[in-house]
């Protein structure tokens, strides 16, 4: 069997199938249409999302579902929250019957608020439930690509799945992790993008390093009050895939959701924004279906409340800034799960 196929061309997908190239296993780039396919495979490099970066002579690039997923012992789906759905339903007829599936996308599904594991476990048939994984962490795609000390971590309640998948990946300036806490990850992987958003605010506001360290201090809070109350674990949360990826997303200038938060704070519409940016910003969807799913829940959110005002209720940001200062003081820490922040 092949080593692994990614599916999604964008800057993520494209860095970790080059990833696998690097270390002479053989690798496939799937793309949705052939045009895309025959000119990455022409020009030998994904000029539109991370220009310089030649594909080694082991990663080829091809939009045959079949040919691409027959033999694929690891598929890493890298695609947009939204579409994840979607894109299983379009490889299921072709997968591998012993493939580990990977999802590498952060984010929640906006119309049910369910993670991609989830989404994965409706869409996919019951012989590949048990061999899910998930990968999350601080991964900002252009230094993984320039060869800069990066770590990451797979979690699936499949302690071989996820070891393999950590073989297949771990280099020696990229460190691969394993966890069982598969909520745990991908509850920090998608919801440090709705505080990363605050914190690209913080910054185009120019509100100093004190605010932006208690923003973040809190929101990391917040993200770990829901995640518990989702079955995961606490720890999980100040690890690489809560406190390390919310870092290094939210100081980050290659980091997509802090650019929404800098725009929102030179005053320029959501809808601009989206409109200019070559790749998708997760955590505006995010912030939606987060705020549904705290609801339904019992988990009370102001940051993640606040950021949801600002950009689907049209809130002024000063409002929004004094209206979380003056709430009602409180301890800093309670049980993960009431409603005090």
């Amino acid at each position: 069997m092949s080593h692994a196929t990614i599916v999604g061309t964008g800057s993520w997908g494209t860095t970790l199938a080059i990833l696998v190239a690097r270390k002479h296993l053989e690798a496939t780039l799937l793309t949705r249409a052939e045009p895309e396919a025959t000119t990455l495979q022409a020009e030998r490099q994904n000029s539109r999302f991370v220009p310089g970066f030649p594909f080694p002579n082991t990663l080829t690039v091809s939009a045959s579902t079949s040919e691409s997923l027959a033999n694929a012992r690891v598929v890493i789906l890298v695609v947009p929250a939204q579409r994840l759905r979607e894109n299983c339903r379009w490889l299921v007829p072709h997968l591998a019957p012993d493939s580990i599936v990977v999802s590498a996308t952060k984010g929640l599904e906006l119309d049910t608020g369910k993670c991609m594991s989830e989404v994965l476990r409706e869409e996919l048939p019951e012989r590949f439930h048990n061999s899910i994984c998930v990968l999350s962490g601080p991964n900002l795609a252009m230094e993984i690509l320039q060869d800069k000390p990066s770590s990451s971590v797979v979690a699936s309640s499949n302690k071989q799945a996820a070891r393999e998948v950590q073989d297949l990946l771990t280099q020696p300036k990229f460190r691969v992790y394993t966890s069982e806490d598969v909520t745990g990850v991908e509850f920090g992987g998608a919801l440090k993008n709705i505080v990363a958003i605050g914190a690209g605010v913080c910054d185009g506001l120019g509100l100093g390093n004190n605010t932006k360290a208690a923003f973040l201090t809190r929101g990391l809070a917040e993200i770990t009050r829901l995640a518990v109350a989702a079955g995961g674990h606490p720890q999980t949360l100040a690890g690489l895939a809560g406190m390390g990826d919310l870092i290094a997303t939210s100081y980050s200038g290659l980091s997509r959701n802090h650019h929404v938060g800098e725009q929102l704070a030179q005053g320029k519409s959501l809808a601009d924004i989206r409109s200019d940016m070559k790749n998708v910003a997760e955590g505006i969807d995010t912030a939606a279906a987060t705020m549904r799913l705290a609801e339904t829940m019992g988990v009370d959110m102001p940051i993640t409340r606040a950021t949801f005002d600002v950009m689907f209720r049209g809130m002024p940001l000063r409002q929004v800034i004094s209206d979380l200062l003056l709430r009602a003081p409180a301890p800093e820490w309670d049980e993960p799960t009431t409603k005090k922040t």
